[in-house]
């Protein structure tokens, strides 16, 4: 069976990216097509079979793509399909909207339907440039939804996601959650299909709490781990922790940055362009994640949980699924810096047992997810 993989742009590194690498593990042999490349920002890109629509020949596509977002629609809808059996996009933008001939099964693994043009668009537009951007915006929208219409199914990577495609797109999903695939010294468990084969809290041999307390790091920080979008609501963190006046720590980098390193005081130091190695220290060094944003899934919730972590997150989207609130994390609410400051001054007297929260990661593990996955496929293929 010949597969290919489809994905909106290949030019940075986080989340969905780990997905597509999870993806590979099933597929080994499937070119990646995508509508620009940048091999310098996403190294990571290296082991796939590349394959660029027309906008890789245009000024400074590959690194400010957004400039080129009302032609976008075209660069997918260019490529051809035909020699593929299946092909499988994975997206949150213009991925879904290639065209495939009836003899080709197209699944889309939905990361979440266009942020900017749905869910996200208030966040995203403000007056204006919400003026500004209506015509384009119009544009997408109407050409968005006939690209909702092309995959024969969808797959979304959490409830949270299947309720917006049922939303915007009147489509009918299933849910099969990536996988956490950042994993460390504190994460002794086997990766076993199942939680029922975790061994019992507090095991002797191996045990993750005995783990977590040989790898604890006396900087008592905080962490944030996301890309600075508009949706992920890094500044509510920021004014937050600048009224604490405690360590919070922010690994990532985006359209904000500035913006955030201006918002933020002395106790707030920001990291950019962190190995995985690097990525994993501070995993294990910090106290506690903290998740601001309403997000599709947030697998940086399960890959600090996955070191035994607790989080304190906003009450809403795909953090439901995976925080067991007052076992392996607490929720603040509403979704304002007062709010979280609540929680933050109170963390102290709560308790979290490490085990609870590597139990709740390894529900997530690779195997679980290459189970799923290529269960799902197999189904779609035998109901053509």
């Amino acid at each position: 069976m010949k597969v290919a993989l489809v994905y909106d742009r290949v030019n940075k590194w986080g989340g969905a990216e780990r997905v597509l690498l999870a993806l590979r593990e099933i597929f080994p042999k499937a070119p990646l097509y995508t509508s620009v490349y940048n091999s310098k920002k996403a190294p990571w890109a290296d082991v796939f079979k590349v394959k660029t629509s027309f906008l890789q020949k245009f000024p400074k596509a590959s690194s400010s793509h957004e400039y080129y977002a009302a032609l976008m629609p075209h660069a997918f809808e260019s490529f051809d399909f035909e020699k593929y059996d299946l092909v499988i996009s994975v997206t949150s933008e213009a991925a879904k909207g290639i065209i495939t001939k009836p003899k080709t099964l197209h699944i889309c693994y939905c990361l979440t339907p266009t942020r900017y043009l749905w869910s996200g668009y208030d966040e995203y537009f403000k007056n204006t440039t919400k003026f500004l951007s209506k015509p384009v915006i119009s544009y997408l929208r109407r050409w968005d939804k006939i690209a909702s219409k092309r995959p024969d199914r969808f797959v979304a990577i959490s409830k949270e996601v299947q309720g917006r495609i049922k939303k915007y797109y009147g489509r009918e999903s299933i849910v099969v959650y990536p996988p956490v695939t950042l994993t460390g010294p504190v994460s002794l468990f086997p990766c076993p299909t199942s939680p029922d084969a975790l061994p019992p809290a507090g095991a002797r041999r191996g045990s993750p709490a005995l783990a977590t307390r040989h790898f604890k790091n006396k900087n008592d920080y905080f962490l944030i781990v996301s890309r600075l979008v508009p949706y992920k609501r890094i500044d509510i963190a920021i004014k937050a922790f600048n009224k604490l006046k405690i360590p919070l720590k922010i690994v990532g980098t985006g359209i904000l940055s500035k913006k955030m390193k201006k918002l933020a005081g002395p106790t707030i130091e920001f990291l950019e362009n962190l190995t995985d190695k690097e990525l994993l220290s501070y995993y294990m060094g910090c106290k506690v994640l903290v998740f601001p944003g309403r997000e599709d899934l947030g697998l940086s919730i399960l890959e600090a949980q996955n070191f035994g972590k607790p989080v304190i997150a906003f009450k809403a989207g795909g953090a439901l699924e995976t925080v067991l609130n007052g076992k392996t994390g607490v929720f603040f609410y509403p979704q304002n810096e007062d709010a979280l400051i609540k929680i933050v001054e109170k963390f102290d007297s709560l308790r979290f047992n490490p085990d609870d929260s590597i139990r709740q990661a390894q529900r997530f593990n690779m195997n679980r997810f290459k189970k799923e996955f290529t269960a799902t496929v197999e189904k779609f293929l035998n109901k053509r």
